[in-house]
């Protein structure tokens, strides 16, 4: 697994379906974006001593869903770096409170319907966990500045560099459509709106969607995804927050109410709606063989003469 450079100083590395990237500051210094599945701390390790000749300054968390944190305690304990997130993020870090439960009706494909199987429990750091400043700035990394992009998570954040306007998004917008395995397996292009099934809050999510696209950005780095740039990019942006009504869930269990959070963490979350326990098995049985199934044909399609070609809309 190689990195790829998505800007001056950025590259990007995915785990499984998860980007993480690595940040070059002045002086060969450097820090880690998120920290993927898990199972991939090797493989980020690898990359960071091929790219760099010490250890990150700091670990920064987009927001702390399993997905973004597998390799966290890991890395955080061999490097012995500060770890920083959002103060609403760090409930779900330090052990206090489990995220609210995703939402398998919403979003129409099988990563939804399995959704009820992901982690959602809190990992616990404790003390190798900061809060990042109040004033945007970003510790380790003087050029950018820290964003609330909350919605998808309750202290979800995003990394800006305004000198050429690149955005490190998490998961406020991702870049493919995350809750159809099929997109996610071949990675088909569009700038589309955070993952469903754990968008929490859709209000706060429509507010982080034109908080990005007021920004502007040139490079859009994703979490899910490829990364996106330029004149196109920029207009599927602002088609997104034209459109959020249309992309967004008409029903589902946090809409309209939003899972109340605070610092505590959960406070309380709307009644599940739409589905029972059994129809939830049965959809995370179907899901589960189309896991199988997609990841079958995708090792197919990389040992076939096709392999480089993007996915079919």
């Amino acid at each position: 697994m190689r990195a790829e450079q998505v800007a001056d100083g950025v590259y990007r590395l995915c785990t499984l379906m998860v980007n993480v990237y690595f940040v070059e500051a002045a002086s060969r210094s450097w820090a880690l974006v998120d920290t993927g599945m898990r199972g991939y701390s090797g493989a980020i390790r690898r990359e960071a001593e091929r790219l760099f000749d010490s250890p990150p300054l700091a670990i920064l968390l987009t927001h702390g869903h399993f997905d973004h944190t597998g390799g966290l305690p890991g890395l955080a304990n061999r490097w012995g770096v500060p770890v920083y997130a959002h103060p609403l993020e760090l409930p779900y870090l330090t052990g206090r409170s489990s995220y609210p439960p995703p939402d398998p009706t919403v979003g129409g494909g099988s990563q939804s319907w399995i959704s009820p199987l992901f982690p959602r429990g809190p990992i616990e750091l404790d003390d190798s966990v900061h809060i990042l400043p109040e004033d945007g700035v970003v510790p380790g990394l003087p050029e950018w500045q820290w964003l609330l992009t909350a919605g998808h998570a309750p202290g979800h954040v995003s990394f800006f560099r305004d000198r050429d306007r690149t955005l490190i998004a998490g998961d406020a917008v991702v870049t493919t459509r995350q809750e159809s395995l099929i997109n996610v397996m071949l990675q088909h292009e569009i700038v589309w709106r955070p993952p469903a099934y754990y968008t929490c809050d859709w209000a706060a999510a429509r507010r982080s969607v034109e908080t990005i696209a007021a920004l502007d950005p040139e490079v859009l780095a994703t979490g899910h995804g490829h990364p996106m740039r330029g004149a196109l990019m920029r207009l599927e942006l602002r088609n997104l927050v034209d459109d959020f009504d249309y992309v967004m869930p008409m029903s589902g269990r946090y809409i309209p109410f939003p899972a109340v959070t605070d610092h505590r963490g959960v406070v309380h979350v709307p009644p599940r709606v739409g589905v029972s326990p059994a129809q939830i098995g049965i959809a995370t049985a179907i899901g589960a063989a189309g896991i199988g199934l997609a990841w079958y044909a995708r090792a197919r399609l990389k040992g076939s003469r096709y392999g480089s070609l993007r996915a079919l809309p």
